[in-house]
Order: C-alpha cells, then sequence, then structure tokens
C-alpha cells in the first residue's frame, strides 16, 4: 500500500511523515549525432536483435509529408533496456563519436563469433582484444557506427528439455 503525504492538520499538528526516496530502475542512455536515432534502433535491430519498446517524437514538422523525426527510443536487449537520444535534443550533452567520450557495452552470448559477425554485417567495425581482456574473459569487440564499444564474452546457456513422461493428462 502506497503511502500518501499527510498535511499537519490531518495529523492533529504533527510532523508530516515523509514519503522514502525510491529508485525504480536504471538504464544507460546513448546519445548519437542529430536525426540519427532511427539509424541507430534499425542498427542495434538487425546486430543484437534489440527490440524497440517505445519512443518520443520531435513536436514539430515543418510539412505534414516529412517524416516525423525520433527524439529518443527506448530498445530491450538481453533482458535490459537503454535508452537512444538525438543530441539535438539535449543542450550540454555530446555524442558517444565525441572526443574524450567512452561508452562500452559488456554484451554475453552463446557465440562469440557470430555476434562479432552479425554486427559488423550491420556496419560495426571489428576491434582487436586485448590480451588483459582475453584474460578477463572478453573474447570479441566491435566498435559500431554510433562510436559505442561492444565487448562480448561468452556465456554458456543450458537447454532446458522438459519431459513429457512426468506430464499429468
Amino acid at each position: 500500500m502506497a503511502q500518501e503525504d499527510v498535511t499537519p492538520a490531518a495529523t492533529n499538528g504533527a510532523a508530516p511523515v515523509e514519503t522514502p526516496l525510491v529508485f525504480t530502475e536504471i538504464k544507460q542512455m546513448l546519445i548519437v549525432e542529430a536525426q540519427k536515432v532511427g539509424d541507430a534502433v534499425t542498427f542495434y535491430k538487425s546486430a543484437f536483435g534489440a527490440i524497440e519498446s517505445g519512443h518520443s517524437l520531435y513536436p514539430k514538422r515543418k510539412l505534414d509529408q516529412e517524416l516525423p523525426h525520433v527524439l529518443c527510443s527506448e530498445l530491450n536487449l538481453a533482458g535490459s533496456s537503454f535508452v537512444v537520444c538525438d543530441v539535438s535534443s539535449l543542450p550540454g550533452f555530446s555524442t558517444a563519436k565525441s572526443e574524450g567520450s567512452r561508452v562500452n557495452h559488456l554484451l554475453g552470448t552463446n557465440n562469440v563469433e557470430a555476434a562479432v559477425a552479425k554486427a559488423v554485417d550491420a556496419g560495426a567495425v571489428k576491434v582487436e582484444v586485448s590480451e588483459a581482456e582475453v584474460e578477463l574473459g572478453f573474447k570479441g569487440k566491435v566498435t559500431d557506427p554510433f562510436g559505442v564499444t561492444w565487448i562480448f564474452e561468452e556465456k554458456k546457456t543450458e537447454n532446458v528439455v522438459e519431459n513429457d513422461e512426468n506430464k499429468e493428462v
């Protein structure tokens, strides 16, 4: 049950009860060049199988015939979500490609070679994995067209097979 704000009058002059601060989620925010959100969404869908769960559009267009300009899009990938936003909608921010900016994502997969190949086919550039990274268990690395480096580590998945003999009918 959620606690409601209580006014001093309702508590007979007692101090109001403060509602505790609660954080409900944390998301990565990737900022791309102006008008490149659509390109980024297309890349992440084709390279990693991301699923778009929502987006916001620029409210003003010069002509009704123009395609809407996507300002931000939320993507789901491997049980997590991240937001891709247009730099023009965020004054004071810079893109992942900006000098001095380093954006990295660690992505677990059951087939690193296939993940790297799929990302490269979608437009990423393969990057050599350093000896130190190999010692940490990282087996593949690419940098996408938006300046983000994706580091792959191999995660074995267990195939769960349901036994039909134990099912009740």
